[in-house]
């Protein structure tokens, strides 16, 4: 295998990933590991994307309906550890865990969290502690 090769040069760093010239102030994860899945984890990816979409937040190709210079970055990922809460959905750099989604959280995740900056109490397992930047 080549060992590729290290672009120093930034803006041809950014012609290769777009995505670097983008506002994003969040990204939210959401878990469709086996036991999300098993408890509705890809509907609720499913909804954050419809919805992040729809309002112009997710950032991504245009092609595929997503915004080049979207503030929010929507990632798949495996379990996070809560595999008997159901799908676990985790906001940062804000560090809020939230569990036991479901589609319809994400409206309210979207609308409180994302775009008001307000943790949804009712469905946040954990929120880490803020610390001071030096």
């Amino acid at each position: 295998m080549a060992k590729p090769k290290f672009i120093t040069d930034r803006a041809e760093l950014e012609k290769l990933a777009p995505m670097l010239k983008a506002p994003i102030k969040r990204q939210v994860f959401v878990c469709t590991g086996k036991s999300c899945s098993a408890v509705g984890g890809d509907e609720v990816k499913a909804e954050f994307a419809r919805i992040l979409e729809e309002k112009g937040l997710r950032q991504g190709k245009e092609s595929k309906g997503r915004n080049p210079v979207g503030s929010v970055l929507l990632t798949e990922g495996g379990s996070i550890g809560c595999r008997s809460t159901g799908t676990a959905v985790m906001v940062h750099p804000d560090g809020t865990l939230y569990a036991q989604g479901q589609p319809s959280d994400a409206a309210d995740i979207i609308e409180e969290h994302i775009e008001k900056g307000n943790v949804v109490k009712r469905l946040a397992l954990m929120e880490l502690q803020k610390t001071p930047r030096k």
